[in-house]
Formats: structure tokens, C-alpha cells, sequence
């Protein structure tokens, strides 16, 4: 109770008029300009605002400074709706979201394919059966054109 008759005195005008604003604003619900609300949104912005927030607490009268801190949640809660980026941590997905879905959608059963390859019998080769060749390959007229072989 004696910091609240403290905040009524002529010495604590100021801590008082901020108060008042600080309850009105928190009460009205006011709309911050688009661009305040894009630098409170970074988080330099933020980290600012909680800094200001605290040293009101710790400086000034406690009641000020309890204003203050429920002040701060609102202004960075605001300005993450007015700016969109709370929409984008509600609806957006992460990357874990992301390749959660991806591999659920790659996981085939078990195919007709595979089960007939696994059956046949494995290809089996040797080195004599690899020059052991029964034909010899013939080169087709090349109709004049350049054999492949042949450097320029």
C-alpha cells in the first residue's frame, strides 16, 4: 500500500502519467503504426522492449513496473498479429513438420516388381565368359559421316 501512496506524490508525476497511459492503452486496445510494429516484431525489437520493460521494474515504482511488463507482452503480441508473423508460427510448417510428411508419403509396400527381381537367379560372370564372345560386331555404312573414334 506505501508504494502505492508513494506513486501519488509530486515527485512521481511522471511515473504516474505513465501509468495512466500504460492503463489506457492496455484498456483501449490502440493500434500501433505498421511500421513500429515491423521493428518491434525483429528480435533487436523485442529484446528492446523487454529491456525497457525490466529496467521500469527494477527503477521506478513496482506497480509502474508490473504495468510495464504486462505492456511489453501486449505491444510484442500486437505487433507479431498486425505484422503477420504470428500467423506464420501458427499455419506455417517447420522443416520437422515437413520431412515428417515427406516420409510418410515414401513408404511403399513391398512391390510385385522387387519380389520378381529378388526371385531370378543372379547374373553370374566370369572373365572368360566376358571376351568368349560368339559374334563379333560389324560397324554399319556410316553413309560418310565421322566415326566417333576419330580426333579432329
Amino acid at each position: 500500500m506505501d508504494n502505492f501512496k508513494n506513486l501519488f506524490q509530486k515527485d512521481n508525476f511522471g511515473e504516474l502519467s505513465l501509468t495512466i497511459l500504460f492503463i489506457i492503452y492496455l484498456i483501449m486496445g490502440y493500434k500501433l503504426p505498421y511500421e513500429v510494429s515491423k521493428l518491434i516484431s525483429t528480435p533487436i525489437g523485442k529484446i528492446g522492449v523487454i529491456l525497457i520493460a525490466i529496467s521500469l521494474f527494477i527503477y521506478c515504482n513496482p506497480i509502474l513496473g508490473i504495468i510495464s511488463l504486462f505492456v511489453a507482452f501486449d505491444l510484442i503480441r500486437r505487433s507479431d498479429v498486425y505484422t503477420g508473423i504470428d500467423a506464420l508460427k501458427k499455419y506455417a510448417p517447420s522443416e520437422e513438420k515437413k520431412s515428417s510428411q515427406f516420409t510418410a508419403f515414401n513408404q511403399f509396400p513391398y512391390t510385385l516388381e522387387q519380389e520378381v527381381v529378388n526371385r531370378m537367379a543372379p547374373i553370374v560372370r566370369t572373365e572368360s565368359t566376358l571376351f568368349a564372345a560368339s559374334y563379333k560386331p560389324m560397324l554399319e555404312n556410316l553413309h560418310d559421316a565421322t566415326p566417333l573414334t576419330s580426333t579432329f
